[in-house]
């Protein structure tokens, strides 16, 4: 339920809305900022879905700024340190931000909120808070790998079923890519999110128990030493893993979808791309968690609304992030840019996504099924406050190694090292 008194603001698409119950002594509406991590349609149907709470809440301006994600994971930290930028935003770099977070636990129905959140609601906390309530989920998000049927077919190779390993998957890529003469049989997502998935199923642990992260260990050296193995045999190609920015994110979503890709590990977050680009070009599908030694598991993530502390209208933040959170809201959001959404109740009734594709809504159950079988490592992982440093330097050092700059030995002793100092610059600020 909601409670009266509140006001919100964003920037690049104007829309109007008001408070129930609010004094009609105020006359001028209030405005919040809203930056918006542009990633597929998601900050458009954002702003038509806000259409809707400002036709009925005249006294809230709702501006949508929608920003590069670069913007939002590189600019926004900085603009919130000196005490500005916007009242909301969307993200998807949860730990990052934990201290700007506002909890808006007052003004929403704590209950109703923990029962649709449960999951999601603890990658916005900090460590030791189980009490906040920092943002709407909007998306779970699950790295996942996609596969192009179509070449499988042509070659006459077997598609490895689940349970498979990952070296499973990069012999049959390889296999297929030979025999129709595909330039990449493998491609994973420039990132350390969607490194960490295998590195997790080869026995990393990811020791975040506190702020000295210590990242890597046998596990995480064993996937190392076989992701360097494979750009040097061929199975994943170097050139959709190197780029002159050392720490942007690069994905192969285009050459997938050009039919250049045998196996591409990416991210539940493409599904919407690949619908609207592939159509019927070829045959596609998500594959089930391939397994390493310890365990199968993907990556999680995903897309939530926050507010933060720096608004000056706090109660017009909650009353939109409390709009989102309605199941209604949620559908609509799931459904228009093809996501798995972050509310647990919508998860477990089931819903349609209207009229996409068999391919589509296939990928997005197989994908979706993997939540509830994430490694622990992963979940914490995925709350922890520095996890973008480790993100960073795993690419960057591994990316040296590929390339030749450095060996794996000395790549791998100073990824410890660089998480060790952005921490501690972190904690400096």
């Amino acid at each position: 339920m909601w409670k009266p008194g509140f006001a919100a603001e964003m920037a690049t698409i104007a829309l109007t809305a008001c408070f129930l119950g609010f004094s009609s002594a105020r006359a001028d509406p209030v405005t919040l900022h809203f930056m918006c991590s542009a990633e597929g349609n998601g900050c458009a149907v954002m702003s038509d879905v806000l259409g809707r709470f400002t036709k009925d809440n005249p006294d809230i301006q709702v501006s949508v700024d929608a920003v590069p994600a670069k913007t939002v994971i590189e600019s926004l930290p900085v603009q919130l340190a000196a005490g500005e930028g916007p009242d909301l935003a969307r993200i998807s770099d949860f730990g990052g931000l934990h201290n700007f977070f506002l909890d808006i636990g007052q003004y929403i129905d704590r209950q109703r909120w923990s029962e649709s959140f449960g999951r999601s609601l603890k990658w916005l906390r900090a460590r030791g808070d189980d009490q906040g309530f920092y943002g709407v989920p909007l998306q779970f998000s699950v790295t996942g790998g996609f596969v192009n049927e179509t070449l499988f077919e042509q070659a006459g190779v077997s598609m490895p079923g689940p349970g498979a390993t990952w070296q499973d998957w990069a012999d049959a890529a390889y296999r297929v890519a030979k025999a129709t003469d595909t330039p990449y049989p493998m491609a994973f997502d420039r990132s350390g999110r969607a490194f960490a998935a295998p590195a997790i199923s080869f026995g990393a642990r990811y020791d975040v128990a506190d702020d000295a992260a210590h990242v890597v260990d046998d596990g995480f050296r064993l996937f190392a030493d076989k992701f360097v193995e494979w750009t040097k045999d061929g199975t994943i190609t170097k050139e959709l893993w190197v780029s002159p920015s050392a720490t942007t994110p690069q994905d192969a979503v285009q050459q997938f979808i050009n039919g250049k890709v045998v196996f591409y590990y990416g991210s539940s977050n493409q599904v919407g791309r690949f619908e609207e680009a592939i159509k019927d070009r070829f045959d596609w599908k998500a594959a089930v968690a391939p397994c390493g030694p310890a365990t199968c598991t993907a990556m999680p993530g995903g897309v939530a609304v926050v507010g933060f502390k720096t608004s000056k209208h706090p109660e017009a933040v909650a009353k939109v992030l409390d709009f989102l959170s309605q199941e209604s809201t949620q559908k609509e959001l799931a459904v228009r840019t093809l996501s798995i959404p972050a509310n647990e109740s919508l998860l477990r009734a089931g819903f349609s996504y209207g009229g996409a594709s068999s391919q589509a809504v296939d990928a997005l159950g197989v994908l979706s099924r993997e939540i509830g079988k994430i490694a622990e490592p992963a979940e914490l992982l995925e709350s922890y406050r520095f996890s973008q440093a480790i993100f960073n330097a795993t690419v960057v050092r591994l990316t040296q190694a590929i390339i030749g700059e450095s060996s794996l030995d000395e790549a791998l002793e100073r990824v410890n090292r660089d998480i060790a100092e952005a921490v501690k610059a972190a904690e400096g600020q």
